[in-house]
């Protein structure tokens, strides 16, 4: 089994969803975008199972601050172009547990995808 936890490591929500798999003795790797960087690979195999409209973080200041033009002209190829020039932009945390991914932080949702 592999589970990485994808994410930045002063986000609130990646501190909770590290500490539950801390406490349920879950093993993982936590890869930081801003660190580690992001690629095309991950973000396009990501988008397949959970939708780039899904992934992106559309609260963050990285989109606020686009202009109403930018944001309308949005699709999927210029999504992913954008998530990969600014990681902060992907929605976290982004969970890959047995080659399936998961996105965002619930108690209830890690229990049901490890116990």
């Amino acid at each position: 089994m592999s589970t990485v936890l994808y994410g930045i490591p002063n986000c609130d929500t990646i501190k909770k969803a590290k500490k539950w798999l801390a406490d349920h003795d879950i093993a993982f790797t936590f890869h930081d975008y801003r660190k580690d960087g992001i690629d095309a690979r991950f973000l396009e195999d990501a988008e397949e199972q959970l939708g780039w409209e899904l992934m992106l973080n559309k609260r963050g200041t990285t989109y606020r601050q686009l202009d109403d033009a930018e944001k309308t002209a949005i699709d999927k190829a210029k999504a992913l172009a954008m998530l990969e020039q600014h990681p902060a932009m992907v929605k976290r945390p982004i969970l890959l547990h047995n080659d399936t991914y998961h996105i965002g932080f619930k108690p209830t949702q890690y229990e049901a995808i490890f116990c």
